[in-house]
């Protein structure tokens, strides 16, 4: 016995064709498809070679469609009055800063005399200024001791000695 198939295969496709968006025909309660060509289905293919860089389209920068006044020129007479008030500015600030010292009060000044001083353990060269010249402004004469010792840091250690301003 012997078993033979034969496949028959058909050439027409009752499928019906791919449809695009519907477009309204005649009465709008009614609409009609209408079949999209093959080559509208299709994306257009860029041609380019392999490996080159993909073109970009504008600039990619969103710019405001608003409607933008124009600006006013800026004349001379502006820029020269401009120049005159940060002049004045820049002159009232260097008075401030003179004449800021004498409003507050004369400042003892920072003593003369020099002597070697031993640091003491746990103490910082702020408390040494303060106790070798307690009278004098302490950031004036920790500046001095680091001056006259060529410190660059404030760090100093238990026995060392240190030229020091005495008042």
């Amino acid at each position: 016995m012997t078993i033979t198939s034969t496949l028959t295969t058909s050439t027409t496709s009752t499928l019906p064709p791919r449809l695009a968006q519907p477009a309204p025909v005649g009465d709008p309660g009614t609409l009609r498809y209408r079949p999209v060509s093959e080559q509208a289905r299709r994306r257009p293919t860029e041609i380019r070679p392999s490996g080159a860089a993909v073109r970009q389209r504008g600039t990619g920068v969103r710019v405001s469609r608003a409607p933008h006044r124009r600006a006013r020129a800026i004349t001379p007479v502006t820029t020269v009055g401009l120049a005159l008030l940060a002049a004045m500015i820049t002159v009232w600030l260097g008075a401030v800063a003179q004449f800021g010292q004498a409003i507050q009060g004369a400042t003892t000044p920072a003593p003369a005399k020099l002597a070697v001083v031993q640091v003491q353990s746990g103490e910082t060269l702020q408390t040494v200024a303060a106790r070798i010249a307690p009278e004098a402004p302490i950031g004036e004469t920790v500046q001095q001791i680091r001056e006259l010792n060529r410190l660059d840091g404030a760090a100093v250690n238990a026995g060392q000695t240190l030229i020091a301003p005495v008042g």
